[in-house]
């Protein structure tokens, strides 16, 4: 090929309608020319390399010393590689890099194409895989342990002790209960998730729901020796499924009777409910008046197994997992779930879903 036609190419690179075919590229996408000057990037690509400018050197932008030695080698070589680039600020993101040549029909290298293909989601999901089978294997690792132990001691020394046995098959029983609600938590966190692409159509009424869920916890309630307050008369409808919506009202309810009250203070033993509707969505609020939540374990709350503390939790026949299963059902829901809390003033737990608006305006 001429200087000429290679002129003419070089041209080409940066022209409008190469810009264009860059542009139309679902992944981040830049264009490099020979001169190691970026030809053109595509808006996905700027968006993650907000300082890519066309016109200037690429290593300006990308300071990234594996993805610039191999844009050389591919552009003496004329073979396509992909390069691993991890960037860490601000948060953890990783990629695979492939850059490929674009030669001429003489085989003369004029232009670089690079284009990103993030793999974070992809590495976290993998990583929140292993971690679960990691920590679903403990969970149910250490009642079963328990289970063996006690059957061995009951076939073994305490064959003929019966104060031994009525203790030990008490125990069994607990922990037997244990695992059988953690198995029931797995199922329910596997089946929501799904059909967590499929919005619930159901016409519910959150504050009878509510008012339902109450009436079955307090008992437990009282014999805690914690009150409950209710403030959801009127009826606020929401698009939902009625039974997952019983399953987030149990479990913040429940929370907050088992883990926020406390003696040593006024308000300590009181829990406050309440559904209300704002211009657009149905929130269910459950504050409690315990010791708080301190800030740094806020944002892990969701997570599957977390326990701000574990002792505490496997006393009171908690599995780790049912904050998990309220933050998957609102989000099947189109909701989400906010907590506040300061410590020794208590938490607050908000669970927000769109309302039914055609049906609530008809209540009106």
């Amino acid at each position: 090929m001429s200087n000429f036609e290679t002129r003419e190419l070089a041209d080409f690179l940066r022209s409008a309608f190469a810009a264009q075919l860059i542009d139309a590229m679902p992944e981040p996408a830049v264009l490099v020319a020979a001169d190691d000057r970026v030809a053109a990037a595509n808006a996905p690509a700027l968006r993650l390399l907000p300082g890519v400018r066309v016109g200037d050197p690429l290593i300006l932008a990308l300071r990234a010393p594996d993805i610039v030695d191999a844009l050389r080698r591919v552009m003496a070589s004329g073979e396509t590689e992909t390069v691993h680039w991890s960037e860490r600020v601000p948060v953890e993101r990783l990629f695979d890099v492939t850059a490929a040549a674009l030669p001429t029909s003489a085989g003369n290298v004029v232009a670089t194409l690079l284009t990103l293909r993030d793999l974070t989601e992809l590495r976290r999901a993998e990583r929140m895989r292993v971690d679960f089978v990691a920590n679903a294997s403990h969970e149910l690792r250490t009642p079963l342990a328990s289970l063996l132990g006690f059957i061995e001691t009951l076939q073994g020394s305490a064959r003929e002790d019966a104060s031994a046995r009525d203790r030990f098959l008490h125990i069994m029983r607990e922990q037997g209960r244990r695992m059988a609600r953690l198995i029931e938590d797995l199922l329910s966190l596997s089946r929501i998730e799904q059909k967590e692409h499929v919005r619930p159509e159901d016409v519910v009424d959150l504050a009878q729901t509510v008012r339902s869920v109450v009436d079955s916890l307090s008992p437990m309630a009282a014999d805690l020796g914690v009150e409950l307050t209710v403030n959801a008369a009127q009826p606020v409808l929401v698009l939902g499924d009625r039974d997952e919506l019983v399953r987030v009202a149990e479990n913040l309810i429940e929370n907050a009777i088992k883990y926020g009250v406390r003696t040593d203070a006024e308000n300590g033993q009181l829990v406050a409910i309440a559904v209300s509707a704002t211009e657009k969505n149905a929130t269910l609020s459950v504050r409690d008046h315990g010791h708080g939540i301190a800030p740094e374990h806020l944002p892990r709350l969701t997570e599957r197994f977390y326990r701000i503390d574990a002792v505490q939790s496997r006393a009171k026949n908690g599995t780790g997992l049912g904050l998990a299963i309220v933050k998957h059902i609102l989000t099947r829901h189109r909701g989400k779930l906010t907590v506040t809390s300061r410590l020794n003033q208590g938490a607050c737990f908000v669970a927000s879903v769109p309302l039914h608006v055609s049906k609530n305006h008809k209540l009106q």
